[in-house]
């Protein structure tokens, strides 16, 4: 994240003399990606962040999948999915591999505790809701649309907006480090001015309130694909002051500036983060080729080194039949995939799409997680010689 920031009270020169207001030195505590090397920031914890009064392993997390591996299509609707729960706890693992994975929940409880991912970076798409991302960084305000970027290891909780309705978040687990696109950036790291959003579109946490309280509190971390418990015996937003380029920042996708041709683009030109192994997209509302002979649906493509998924934020998409609101597709490397019957001549001479969709590409194949059999439309994969879609039929069990 190549954005210098800077919250609270700091002194002059790092790893210097800080003192609290009782005469003893605050804490401090580098956090940062690839050792001493990647992006870092400089905390000021009013005590120690390692005491630690106990340590338990809760329950294991790892991503059981699918037996069935026959070659298909597949498509999944979180609406069927049953909401409730917690941000944090009761995320339902949809799809995995060794570099990413794709979770999703509607949570409409506050949690009591900590959070802190140990074992990857998250992004998390808000589809619905608002809130506020609190952390050792401070508040981070968030809204509907927003892709909220929450590196590993850094300590938080979401404050639901309750007023603003039922909360839906796509969460995207990342074994890397999730980042800008390379070549949206200089040298320097500054973005360029082609590409397709700036450093101002950029939220970064607002306001920083330090907290010095001692006790018992909770932070679950979750690490070898396991959630831990850890108890600190002091709150852990106790920072008073911080710099550097390590923390949560948001991006809302209303703030993309899709790139549109006389001719159809391909599907790099909607790229929005960059990680180890995936890329992620964003399919957003834009004009449509203006070539008057220009087809703007996707012409038929055989994805030969990757897996295609799309979260569609929206009810409406292009090239497609029989979604829906929170529909995901797994267009799997080894088959060709494009429009549903009708939809290439449908598009020509249309103007504007308000197609609202993530796609995350990953370069290693997909397994579907178990969890996701329920919400499964085992129909999808004829959905291109049916001239009407089959409807959804909840597996028997």
């Amino acid at each position: 994240m190549p954005i210098y920031h800077t919250l609270g009270q700091i002194p002059r020169k790092r790893h210097t003399v800080f003192r609290r207001p009782d005469g003893g030195l605050f804490a401090e505590e580098l956090m940062g990606h690839e050792g001493f090397t990647g992006t870092s920031s400089l905390l000021y914890h009013t005590h120690p962040p390692t005491t630690v009064k106990s340590v338990r392993r809760i329950r294991e997390t790892a991503y059981e999948a699918d037996r069935d591996e026959t070659l298909r299509h597949r498509h999944f609707l979180t609406s069927r999915m049953r909401p409730g729960g917690s941000p944090t706890l009761d995320r339902v693992p949809l799809l995995f591999n060794q570099d990413v994975a794709m979770l999703y929940v509607e949570p409409d409880e506050q949690d009591p505790h900590f959070y802190k991912n140990g074992q990857c970076d998250e992004l998390v798409y808000v589809s619905k809701g608002a809130g506020v991302l609190e952390s050792t960084f401070g508040d981070l305000p968030y809204r509907e649309g927003d892709y909220l970027v929450i590196h590993r290891g850094i300590i938080h909780r979401f404050k639901l907006d309750m007023a603003a309705g039922q909360t839906k978040l796509l969460v995207i687990e990342s074994r890397g480090h999730i980042r800008w696109p390379k070549r949206y950036r200089n040298e320097f790291g500054q973005l360029l001015e082609g590409a397709p959003y700036s450093e101002r579109d950029i939220r970064r946490p607002t306001e920083l309130r330090t907290v010095d309280q001692m006790g018992d509190f909770r932070i679950l971390v979750k690490q070898y694909d396991g959630l831990n418990e850890l108890v600190l015996d002091h709150h852990p937003f106790d920072v008073v002051g911080w710099d550097g380029y390590f923390y949560p920042w948001a991006f809302n996708i209303y703030d993309f500036e899709p790139i549109v041709g006389r001719i159809h683009q391909p599907p790099p030109v909607h790229q929005t983060f960059q990680g180890d192994g995936f890329v992620v997209c964003s399919f957003c509302p834009r004009p449509f080729d203006f070539d008057p002979n220009a087809v703007p649906a996707p012409y038929n493509h055989s994805n030969v080194d990757s897996d295609e998924v799309l979260y569609y934020a929206s009810s409406e998409f292009m090239s497609r039949k029989g979604i829906e609101f929170g529909s995901i597709t797994l267009h799997p490397d080894g088959i060709p995939h494009g429009p549903h019957p009708g939809r290439a001549e449908a598009s020509i001479g249309a103007k504007a799409t308000t197609e609202l969709a993530v796609m995350m590409d990953s370069f290693r194949p997909l397994k579907v997680a178990r969890p996701a059999l329920a919400i499964e439309d085992p129909n999808y994969h004829r959905s291109w010689i049916e001239s009407q879609h089959v409807q959804f039929n909840p597996p028997t069990t």
